[in-house]
């Protein structure tokens, strides 16, 4: 069975290295390692709601020489502002790992934190490899152009069908490796952007998977989702993708709109853990006889709330950086409504618990923070700050609720929350769109005219194809992931020994200790 999946993995590879040569052989558009030649006065036009026309810019071109010239600096400044404003704010997506490998450890026990560690660590270095190899392509290989950032129209080839007359684009065909006609500065950009997104989905798992996850398996969960189910499911929300097109073919709003990523990035992180902590059962101990959960406390709560205010922080970068765009003044409504949203959040949580259960409980108050932030991703753009504090203080109340049922309900052992967090509130997140859009910003995305609006102000049809990506997320990701890893199981096990896991994860799996002067187990009195 090992040989049999070695040579399909290695007629996997072949194929895909083949791809950029014959599929860069039919692109018309030409790349621009440099970037010296984007960015021209066409930029100009439609910029403000002064800028210039085109017709002005044609006239100008005839009469003044000069003045024309100088525009197109200025549209190469304009873009090149926009190109350091999504760097910069993919940059601080990328701390966010940070924030993740803190919060995850501390949520779990010591004998266990190396591995934690190690997990988060890799998960970066692993998702970004395969996400390069051909996760990128197939995600954005066909969007066809970012026009705030005036390139990456080499990213042309779209792998769509036809039905009733329409297209409807499955996945991306250009990109592989960043070949070919794919080594072009703003392709670079955009991989960037995108790649440390990716990379949030593929470490939310690791958390509900933590303390009896063997690492090989977790290698192999690694590339998968970096290189197939996380960039289909963007494909068809961010590349181009049919959900993209329900607006322009069905008159469903605007199609299903996320504008950083509630279903995308967080709810399918989220899903996937479901499937991963159903398949890979509860840790020893976490259940009695009867069915009822013990407790299995996290070893270091302020390494845990350090890592939520590292992840917030980096929220600013995930939610107002989806602009790709820093002369788009609606940034600061944004990371605005982040803000709110994560407090409303924190707080909703902090009153139930100390309402329902005597306490308020610190660690159900820091994933509330998260919770709120999760919630307010998919709309932050659509909405005004009232509406980003109710979105904020429902989803801390959701977690609360989700976290008990999936604990004692599901019977689903989740160390760190990640399945209430990110996919329960992801998913609700996305319907927020479609509840409380108020009609402000948004206007001709996904090609329909007009500005996005939820039921709140008038369109249900948004509601509808809000709907549609949250079904379609959940059905897709969970039936391939819980297939994924039960054919895994088969070939690589999951799941640790058992006195392995009773002694700590992590000499047996990752060769370190993360305290090693600490006495981690206590002799009974």
């Amino acid at each position: 069975m090992r040989k049999t999946l070695r040579c399909l993995l290695l007629a996997l590879f072949m194929t895909i290295i083949a791809l950029p040569a014959v599929v860069g052989a039919e692109e018309a558009p030409v790349p621009d390692p440099t970037g010296a030649s984007v960015g021209t006065a066409a930029d100009v036009v439609g910029a403000t709601a002064g800028a210039p026309t085109k017709e002005d810019m044609a006239t100008l071109s005839q009469n003044e020489p000069l003045a024309a010239k100088l525009a197109d600096v200025v549209g190469h400044n304009r873009i090149s502002i926009n190109v350091v404003w999504t760097l910069v704010c993919g940059f601080l997506v990328m701390f966010m790992q940070a924030g993740f490998a803190l919060a995850e450890t501390g949520f779990t026990r010591a004998k266990n934190a190396g591995h934690t560690m190690a997990m988060n660590m890799m998960v970066y270095g692993i998702g970004m490899l395969g996400y390069w190899i051909c996760g990128f392509a197939l995600q954005m290989g066909g969007v066809g152009g970012v026009a705030s950032l005036g390139g990456g129209q080499v990213l042309a080839n779209e792998f769509s069908i036809s039905l009733g007359g329409h297209d409807f684009g499955l996945f991306g065909t250009t990109g592989f490796f960043l070949s070919g006609v794919s080594y072009d500065a703003i392709v670079f950009t955009i991989f960037l952007f995108q790649m440390v997104f990716m990379d949030t989905t593929a470490t939310i798992p690791t958390g509900t998977m933590a303390e009896r996850w063997t690492f090989k398996s977790f290698v192999f969960y690694g590339f998968f989702i970096s290189m197939f189910v996380y960039p289909l499911y963007a494909n068809w929300v961010w590349g181009g993708g049919w959900l993209s097109c329900l607006g322009k073919y069905f008159s469903l709003g605007h199609g299903v709109v996320d504008f950083a990523g509630s279903s995308v990035v967080h709810m399918t992180g989220g899903v996937t853990a479901l499937a991963g902590g159903i398949i890979l059962g509860p840790r020893l101990g976490k259940y009695r006889e009867d069915g009822t959960p013990n407790a299995l406390p996290g070893h270091h709560i302020p390494m845990a709330i350090a890592g939520c205010f590292i992840l917030a922080f980096g929220w600013f970068g995930f939610n107002a950086g989806s602009t790709l765009s820093g002369t788009d003044l609606r940034i600061g409504v944004i990371a605005t409504n982040t803000m709110l949203a994560s407090a409303a959040g924190a707080f909703s949580s902090m009153v139930y618990m100390w309402t329902f259960y005597g306490k308020p409980d610190i660690s159900m108050v820091a994933n509330g923070l998260l919770a709120g932030l999760v919630a307010i991703t998919a709309p932050c753009a659509f909405v005004n700050s009232v509406s980003a504090v109710i979105i904020g203080a429902i989803a801390g109340v959701l977690l609360c609720i989700s976290v008990f049922f999936v604990e004692r309900k599901l019977k689903i052992d989740d160390p760190v929350g990640a399945i209430s967090v990110h996919g329960v509130n992801g998913a609700f997140g996305v319907l927020s769109v479609g509840l409380f859009a108020d009609g402000t910003y948004g206007d001709a995305l996904n090609g329909v005219d007009g500005t996005v609006r939820g039921l709140f102000y008038g369109d249900g049809g948004q509601l509808v194809a809000q709907i549609v990506g949250i079904c379609t997320n959940f059905v897709f990701v969970f039936v391939v992931m819980y297939v994924f890893f039960k054919v895994l199981d088969r070939i690589v096990p999951l799941r640790v020994d058992p006195e392995h896991e009773l002694e700590g994860l992590d000499q047996h799996e990752v060769a370190v200790t993360a305290y090693p002067e600490f006495v981690l187990q206590k002799t009974h009195r």
